[in-house]
C-alpha cells in the first residue's frame, strides 16, 4: 500500500477508517496536511486531491468541468508535491474546485485529469483557499 503525506502528525479527519483508498488531513503548525493511500502510487496520489479539495469544502463537487494537467519530478514525493501544486494553481486560475481525478504515472511524469465546477459561494461554501504545497519530514512510503 502506497501512503503519501506532506508532514507526520496526528489526524484531525479522515474519508474513512477502512482499509483501501483513502484520504486524511492531519495538523502541522499553522497548516494543514494531506495523505492519500492507494494501492498504486496513482490511486494513493488521486486519494490526495480529494483530501485537498476537502480542506477547501466539505460539499459535493459536480463533474461539470474537465481539465488535464501534467507534471514531472524526480521521484514520487516531489511528483505528490507538483501533482498536489498543479491542482492548486488550476483551482486559483480556473476559479473552480475539484472533485474527481485520475492519475497515470510513468517515468516521472504525471498526467491527471481533473473533473469540477466553478466555485459558488453559495453551494460550495468555501472555508478556505489552498495556497501551495510542500513537503516537511518523511514522506511517500510503501507499507
Amino acid at each position: 500500500m502506497q501512503v503519501f503525506e506532506a508532514a507526520p502528525a496526528s489526524s484531525i479527519q479522515s474519508s474513512e477508517p477502512a482499509r483501501g483508498p483513502r484520504w486524511e488531513h492531519f495538523a502541522h503548525d499553522a497548516d494543514i496536511g494531506v495523505r492519500g493511500w492507494g494501492s498504486t502510487p496513482a490511486e494513493a496520489l488521486e486519494q490526495a486531491a480529494h483530501a485537498l479539495t476537502a480542506v477547501v469544502t466539505h460539499a459535493t463537487v459536480a463533474p461539470r468541468s474537465e481539465v488535464s494537467v501534467s507534471c514531472s519530478a524526480p521521484d514520487l514525493e516531489l511528483l505528490f508535491v507538483e501533482w498536489l501544486n498543479a491542482i492548486i494553481y488550476e483551482m486559483a486560475v480556473r476559479r473552480m474546485l475539484f472533485g474527481q481525478f485520475t492519475v497515470q504515472i510513468e517515468n516521472g511524469r504525471l498526467k491527471g485529469t481533473l473533473w469540477g465546477e466553478p466555485v459558488d459561494v453559495a453551494a460550495t461554501r468555501p472555508g478556505c483557499r489552498a495556497e501551495r504545497c510542500h513537503l516537511h519530514g518523511p514522506q511517500g512510503r510503501s507499507r
